[in-house]
């Protein structure tokens, strides 16, 4: 059994971390109220965007001047898989379920016979890709540095997105983050960017039902070259908001976990100490008596 002086350390030692931890999830806790609130206002622009232009490719689809950001190249060849996880850990398996999201979705592709490059965004999210596809990694972005997410942010994402595509480095874009459900519960999501996926009737029932019919102010052109970035950009926020509310839940939840088992440790060390002082006493109370009667 270990000395009384190497108990007490230890017992010292764990409640230092113990504060630790309780202040992490109380930081984590205050942190998740505004980014859930941030994350859920954005979701309701977010879809309707993504159902209009879903419907909008479905409108366009097979024309020659359709925008590249709204159908493609027509090729499905390569692909770009943005990968979002956080800047920091300790929350659990936050950041690995997206690794793992990812790992999959690449290995499938290639299974294909596709080519695949990767844009994490997140030092985390970096880390875990590069130990097995590092010759996949094609840039990376981290926002640690900023206090809050930003439109800004997804914004320089997306410039990135809209570059490469222009410069011809890939046919299909898909974007990979945690989707914030509950406090303890965070989904993996896919969501592919380019092409805009056609709505599921239009590609199950294509003749039936009646197309929408879009009028444009002042000209097509125009609004589509201002619209398509900006959604681009719209999906990207979201993403970085979803997972931002997703990191602080899963985050306050491993800290109340990790607080929790530093007071069953303490409680331990604290029964092995008072079980090694008062073999300690008893010795020597024997000691003493046998000492007495001795003499």
């Amino acid at each position: 059994m270990p000395s009384l002086k190497a108990l007490r350390s230890r017992i010292a030692s764990v409640k230092s971390t113990q504060k630790i931890t309780s202040a992490m999830k109380m930081v984590a806790a205050s942190r998740l109220r505004r980014a859930q609130t941030q994350a859920e206002a954005a979701r309701p622009y977010a879809q309707r965007m993504e159902r209009m232009l879903a419907s909008l490719a479905a409108n366009v689809a097979g024309s020659p001047t359709a925008p590249r950001l709204l159908v493609g190249n027509g090729r499905d060849k390569v692909h770009l898989l943005v990968v979002v996880t956080a800047d920091r850990g300790l929350a659990g398996a936050f950041n690995s379920s997206v690794g793992r999201t990812a790992r999959s979705l690449a290995r499938r592709l290639e299974s294909e016979g596709k080519t695949v490059k990767l844009l994490p965004i997140g030092r985390k999210g970096r880390d875990l890709l590069r130990r097995e596809m590092n010759d996949r990694l094609v840039g990376f972005f981290s926002f640690a540095g900023s206090k809050t997410v930003g439109f800004a942010s997804a914004q320089e994402v997306a410039g990135k997105i809209i570059a490469m595509q222009a410069a011809d480095e890939f046919d299909v874009c898909t974007l990979v983050f945690n989707r914030f459900a509950s406090v303890i519960s965070q989904v993996p999501t896919e969501v592919q960017l380019i092409p805009t996926p056609l709505p599921p009737q239009q590609e199950t029932e294509p003749t039936q039902g009646a197309r929408a019919v879009y009028e444009f102010e002042p000209d097509e052109e125009t609004i589509l070259a201002r619209l398509l970035p900006q959604n681009l950009a719209i999906q990207v926020y979201r993403a970085l908001l979803e997972n931002a509310a997703g990191f602080y839940g899963a985050q306050m939840t491993a800290m109340d976990n990790a607080t929790r088992n530093a007071g069953d440790m303490i409680k331990r060390y604290t029964q092995n100490y008072n079980r090694a002082r008062q073999a300690a006493i008893t010795k020597e109370l024997i000691e003493i008596i046998s000492g007495a009667e001795a003499v």
